[in-house]
């Protein structure tokens, strides 16, 4: 996924409020959406160097979005994906190119569906001869160990549900796939337990019901960001 414009370069000021960001830029000091509703723990520190997109929507309050910021993390600095609203995209992306070896043989990827009581799943893949198959998609940005990528970063109710509604597809006959996007340089995945314990207990349930995780890195570059290989989900059982 290329950006559609060069991103503006800048400098954090604060992240507050959870959406918003003070950016510093050579058009001055700007205010920009932030669309990131976790801790960002190990990404807000100020005078980090930091990448906004622009909104085309002349309307638009906060035209400019924060996407991108070099990171002090262990193992070395690097650029980070925050934008949570990108990994769908992301998804689609690979999906059309063959990339993601857990979806091959599907045809069609429709995003959004309504499913159990009160979920909606990012995605259903079907065609191909096959059943069809719930796609949960998540995004991982939290690096707290070299080449570590840990999900969540915070509190994670929402997602927990996610996990367990999956769980009943599966026991229902049907197929389940939990897509975790990496938006940064990392060789394998884990969940952060630490920080949610509840998220944790319904992941190791939804896995041992049937429900299928993969995790794949991103190269995530100031001119774009894009699923490059998959990586170990080292979970214990």
């Amino acid at each position: 996924m290329q950006f559609a414009a060069p991103l503006l370069p800048g400098r954090l000021v604060q992240r507050y409020k959870r959406f918003l960001a003070d950016i510093e830029t050579a058009e001055g000091l700007v205010t920009a959406h932030c669309p990131n509703p976790g801790a960002m723990l190990g990404l807000t520190t100020p005078g980090a160097q930091v990448l906004l997109s622009r909104s085309a929507n002349p309307t638009r309050k906060l035209p400019l979005t924060w996407e991108l910021v070099e990171a002090d993390l262990p193992g070395g600095a690097q650029w980070v994906g925050v934008n949570t609203l990108r990994p769908n995209a992301l998804v689609a992306e690979a999906f059309r190119a063959g990339v993601i070896p857990a979806l091959a043989g599907y045809t069609v990827l429709k995003p959004e569906v309504r499913y159990a009581q009160a979920s909606r799943v990012d995605f259903v893949a079907s065609g191909g001869g096959g059943g069809p198959c719930h796609v949960e998609v998540k995004n991982c940005h939290l690096m707290r160990r070299a080449g570590l990528a840990e999900f969540p970063d915070c509190t994670a109710a929402r997602s927990a549900r996610h996990m367990r509604d999956l769980a009943q597809v599966v026991a229902a006959g049907g197929r389940a796939l939990v897509v975790i996007v990496v938006q940064m340089r990392a060789a394998a995945f884990d969940v952060a337990r630490d920080l949610d314990p509840a998220f944790d207990r319904a992941f190791r349930e939804a896995r041992a019901a049937g429900v299928e995780v993969r995790a794949y890195r991103c190269a995530v570059e100031p001119e774009g960001v894009a699923i490059v290989e998959e990586i170990p989900v080292i979970t214990p059982a």
